[in-house]
């Protein structure tokens, strides 16, 4: 049985929003990392690359290098692919921790957390991010990445105005999303009202056609009977 030209409409416009709604869920921010850490404490060291176009299924590959302070070469201390975390670096060993994208191989957020960081970990990290991006044509697009942090490790933690500037940041971009967010469902809510209020008004136009219709009808046979 095929539905009614409203009803299929008022269906198209609730899966739209369900989507737009899921996919606005995860959205992304990119952030800059802090630079600064206290010696003993914990420190996320912060990688974050958005995709462009969120539909666009993807997946990548992180590898992370450090370069001592003073020192002229980089090094690998970290890998996270589809098999998993590897520290690669044994100055690192059980210090390093996933602290990004979970569950998931379309990784947005690359960020690493450090344990007990001490005065060596002064330096120069970085992050690269490979990811492909898998068209609906079949064509892939490699895309590559590269984030970098400069560490200074402090004895006693000092509040820089980068810090204060990226969380204010950090909070500004949630908040617009949320807004934009607000707007969309709203606008989308509308449509559907409109689009049910538009079947009502047709189902009570045919409702009345068809009384109208009986009612002549009625008419007709009583003139004939008389």
């Amino acid at each position: 049985m095929m539905l009614p030209a409203h009803l299929l409409l008022l269906l198209v416009l609730v899966l739209l929003c369900s989507v737009f709604v899921y996919r606005s869920d995860g959205a992304c921010a990119e952030v800059d990392s802090d630079t600064e850490a206290v010696a003993g404490k914990g420190f996320k060291l912060g990688c974050i690359s958005c995709k462009r176009r969120s539909e666009v299924p993807g997946t990548a590959t992180v590898q992370w290098y450090f370069r001592p302070k003073g020192e002229p070469d980089f090094f690998p201390i970290y890998s996270y692919n589809e098999n998993g975390p590897t520290i690669e670096s044994d100055l690192f060993m059980d210090r390093i921790d996933w602290n990004g994208s979970k569950r998931s191989l379309d990784i947005q957020d690359a960020s690493i957390y450090l344990f007990n960081v001490t005065f060596n970990d002064s330096g120069t990290y970085r992050c690269f991010l490979n990811r492909i991006l898998s068209y609906d044509n079949e064509y892939e697009y490699n895309d590559e990445i590269d984030k970098v942090v400069h560490l200074t490790v402090v004895a006693k933690a000092t509040r820089g105005t980068a810090s204060i500037v990226s969380e204010v940041m950090m909070y500004v971009s949630i908040i617009g999303l949320q807004v934009w967010l607000l707007i969309e469902m709203i606008y989308c809510y509308r449509k559907i009202a409109a689009a049910g209020e538009e079947a009502l008004r047709e189902a009570a136009n045919a409702e009345y056609l068809a009384i109208a219709s009986e009612s002549k009808d009625n008419c007709a046979g009583v003139q004939v009977g008389e």
